[in-house]
C-alpha cells in the first residue's frame, strides 16, 4: 500500500484484494463485478490510467468469473486444459483517472467447442459513466499447446448471457 492508500478492501495491485460482486441475471448465466482502483503507477504524466493496465484488469475480473464458477486457471492448467488468449479488442471511451474506483463488469458471450468469448464493461464505480467495453476469445489448448475441444465440463460452467451493455 502507498501514501494516501486507505481502503484495503480495494484492489490496487491485482487481484489479492479484489471485491467481487457475483450477479444472477434473470433467466440466463452469471456475470461477476469486480472493483479496483486506479493506482498511481498505473497513470501517465496526465493521471490518466495506462491504456495496457485495462488487460490486467479485464484478466482480474475473468479469473474471478471462473472462480465464481468454480473453475480455476489453477485446476484448469492441472486438468491439461489451458485457455489463452487468441483475441482482444477494448474500445476505450472516456479515460480512467488516478483514484478513480472502477467496476470491471464480466461476462461469457459465446462458447463454441474450440473458443470461448468473454464480454466486459469498465465504469465508474461511483457514477456509472461507461470507460470501455471488450470482448476477449480464449482457445482451449492441450498441454503440448496444441488446439483442443473444450471440456465439456468446462463449458457447462461457461453460460452465455446477451450484453447488458452495448460493446
Amino acid at each position: 500500500m502507498g501514501v494516501g492508500d486507505d481502503d484495503e478492501s480495494l484492489s490496487r495491485h491485482g487481484p489479492k484484494h479484489a471485491e467481487v460482486e457475483m450477479s444472477e441475471q434473470p433467466a440466463a448465466g452469471p456475470s461477476c463485478d469486480v472493483l479496483v482502483r486506479v493506482n498511481y503507477s498505473e497513470t501517465d504524466q496526465m493521471g490518466v490510467a495506462y491504456h495496457a493496465r485495462y488487460l490486467v484488469w479485464l484478466d482480474v475480473a475473468r479469473c474471478e468469473y471462473l472462480r465464481q464458477t468454480g473453475l480455476s486457471y489453477r485446476d484448469l492448467e492441472a486438468s491439461g486444459c489451458h485457455l489463452v488468449v487468441g483475441e482482444v479488442v477494448i474500445r476505450y471511451r472516456r479515460p480512467a483517472r488516478y483514484d478513480d474506483l472502477l467496476r470491471v463488469r464480466c461476462w461469457v458471450r459465446d462458447v463454441a467447442s474450440r473458443r470461448v468469448v468473454f464480454g466486459y464493461a469498465v465504469e465508474h464505480a461511483e457514477n456509472g459513466q461507461l470507460l470501455a467495453t471488450a470482448t476477449v476469445a480464449l482457445l482451449p489448448l492441450d498441454a503440448g499447446m496444441a488446439l483442443r475441444r473444450l471440456p465439456d465440463d468446462i463449458a457447462r460452467r461457461l453460460v452465455p448471457i446477451p450484453d447488458p451493455v452495448r460493446l
